[in-house]
């Protein structure tokens, strides 16, 4: 008969865990790919090329075409290959990232016993004297001094009943996912960065290189400019005008060895290392090739590639866990409990007979009035549902205009480096007759220095606009992933640890 009672206790404390499996509130489900098939109204092929230069080669889209992991190889460059693969291994920013990751997954782990019973064990020795004369002394032996002695263990458990725990669980590992592709992100966004700022410092010693030569070019224009007064040809507001020139072209140096001292400087804190570590190295943009075949997503995979956009849906999700946890909370909850023990007066008797006992229980415990608490919140968590759901899309609208502008950039910074390219042959073309006219005796060296000074001016936009098509490739792997999806290191991180 005892038996046959324990069994029907025991079954009726644990038949929650067997009806347990109502997991209330929305199932999330993976946003659908966007509604169009290209990125800019015109589908783009191929770009304008200008040959015999940096930068001129006339690049085609493959559409549908996957992206390279390490895609910065091909500017075929050892240094810069050198350069972002320590900005990789050494970011700081990176590898705060990295350690975002392992406490939102130990978080997770960590919302996850709460799926198992909670045990606790424990002992405890109280020294008590109670009245002499007391009614019903504690101790069978009638002592009124003794020593009480009391180990025990302590199970608690709360079953998941409504999915109050599996959707705090699902919302913490959205938001693992989500600090994981934030870690993705920033170390796409780190090596484009790379890429952009040695292009740059390129670009900018090219135009330093070609500013000393102008500057050089109006000095002597201007000593000759002043002979040619000291002999009574010209006036004095011809050398006042050279000067005034030559000054502008002086003063436009100092920023430029500023800001290609700024970039050494960025390049050395990417890298990992402080700008006085970085050795001095000079960059030209002949020492780069522009990659000519180029990769195009297409649109449905771009959502499913883009770090930004994938974290986008992470917090998504985790914002449907949290209106289930919201739900769930308004809800009954039932906590089982067991204790079972030992109380004894010497450490000998502890687990002597009759000094056991034990208790089995459970509670329900159900909210009833809370001023309207918990339906505000499970409000809340709806309505925050709906902020992630529009930013989002929100996300996904950035991403394809970050795709529509740097492929907008790459037509237009072809086109404006063919027209750069043509004046500056022109220039080149006039320079070098004047030159021969000069030999010949049929003009001044006077003409020849304007010449040369037109020229260096078409060679300075002619600069500009070659870095531009370099740093408008690096961001276009950029807008398009990055290719991450192939590197074992960034596709399965907190599986490796």
């Amino acid at each position: 008969m005892q038996v046959h009672f324990r069994r029907q206790a025991i079954l009726a404390i644990f038949s929650p865990l067997i009806t347990a499996g109502c997991v209330v509130g929305p199932n999330f489900k993976q946003p659908g790919p966007p509604p169009v098939a290209n990125y800019t109204p015109r589908p783009v092929k191929t770009t304008e090329g200008a040959s015999g230069i940096p930068g001129g080669e006339i690049q085609h889209f493959t559409v549908a075409s996957d992206i390279p992991a390490d895609w910065w190889t091909l500017f075929h460059s050892q240094a810069l290959n050198t350069l972002i693969t320590q900005a990789l291994a050494n970011n700081a920013d990176l590898k705060a990232a990295q350690a975002a990751i392992l406490v939102a997954h130990e978080n997770t782990r960590s919302q996850r016993g709460a799926y198992f019973p909670q045990v606790t064990g424990g002992a405890s020795a109280t020294r008590q004297k109670d009245p002499a004369n007391t009614l019903a002394p504690v101790p069978a032996n009638n002592a009124s001094l003794y020593t009480l002695i009391t180990p025990q263990v302590s199970v608690s458990y709360v079953p998941d009943v409504f999915g109050l725990n599996k959707r705090t669980v699902e919302g913490l590992a959205a938001q693992e996912q989500a600090s994981r592709y934030e870690m993705i992100a920033t170390d796409i966004t780190l090596s484009a960065n790379v890429a952009a700022a040695v292009f740059t410092e390129a670009s900018l010693d090219d135009q330093i290189e070609t500013t000393n030569e102008l500057i050089s070019t109006n000095r002597e224009i201007l000593s000759l400019l002043q002979y040619q007064k000291s002999k009574g040809y010209i006036a004095g507001i011809d050398i006042a005008a050279q000067q005034a020139q030559l000054a502008q072209l002086e003063a436009s140096l100092p920023p430029l060895l500023k800001q290609r001292d700024q970039q050494h400087d960025l390049i050395a804190v990417l890298t990992g290392g402080y700008p006085s570590q970085l050795p001095t190295q000079k960059f030209t943009l002949a020492d780069f090739t522009l990659p000519s075949d180029l990769p195009l997503s297409l649109p449905s995979a771009l959502v499913e590639q883009r770090p930004d956009v994938l974290q986008a849906q992470a917090n998504l999700h985790a914002a449907s866990a949290q209106v289930g946890v919201a739900t769930a909370a308004r809800l009954p909850n039932i906590t089982l409990s067991a204790n079972a023990g030992s109380n004894a007066l010497a450490i000998g008797q502890i687990f002597g007979p009759g000094t056991g006992f034990w208790n089995i229980g459970a509670a329900l415990l159900a909210p009833i009035f809370d001023g309207g608490t918990l339906l505000h919140q499970q409000r809340a968590a709806r309505f925050a549902y709906q902020q992630s759901a529009q930013q989002y899309r929100g996300t996904v609208l950035v991403a394809f205009q970050n795709v529509a502008d740097t492929l907008a950039a790459l037509q237009h910074d072809a086109e404006t480096l063919k027209a750069t390219a043509a004046a500056a042959d022109a220039a080149k073309t006039s320079l070098d007759l004047a030159k021969v006219q000069y030999k010949d005796g049929y003009a001044a060296y006077l003409s020849v220095l304007n010449a040369e000074q037109v020229y260096q001016q078409a060679r300075l936009s002619l600069v500009q606009a070659e870095a531009d098509r370099f740093t408008d490739t690096a961001a276009l792997f950029q807008a398009l992933g990055g290719g991450w999806w192939h590197r074992t290191d960034l596709a399965s991180v907190t599986d490796a640890r």
